[in-house]
């Protein structure tokens, strides 16, 4: 019998790239996609999601609305930050 997966997660590094004035995502688009991935990978039990605070990027620098967002639209999947961006 194959061995049993007991934790998967990902770790986020956020869009990089050009403003949404210069043909990339918006700040609010980036959120929107973040908050998909997490309550995607909820459904089939990953077991973490984690984002990278960018301190200087807008879309980036304040994870906890993300994550309260995050927290509120799954069931199981653990919510946190994984890098912290000290530059």
């Amino acid at each position: 019998m194959g061995a049993i997966m007991r934790a998967f997660g990902f770790l986020s590094f956020g869009h990089y790239g050009h403003a949404a004035a210069h043909g990339g995502l918006s700040a609010r688009q980036m959120l929107h996609d973040a908050l998909d991935i997490t309550v995607g990978a909820d459904e089939p039990g990953v077991n973490g999601a984690y984002f990278r605070v960018h301190h200087f990027a807008t879309q980036s620098a304040s994870p906890m609305p993300l994550l309260a967002a995050a927290a509120a639209r799954t069931q199981r999947i653990e919510v946190g930050t994984g890098v912290i961006d000290m530059r």
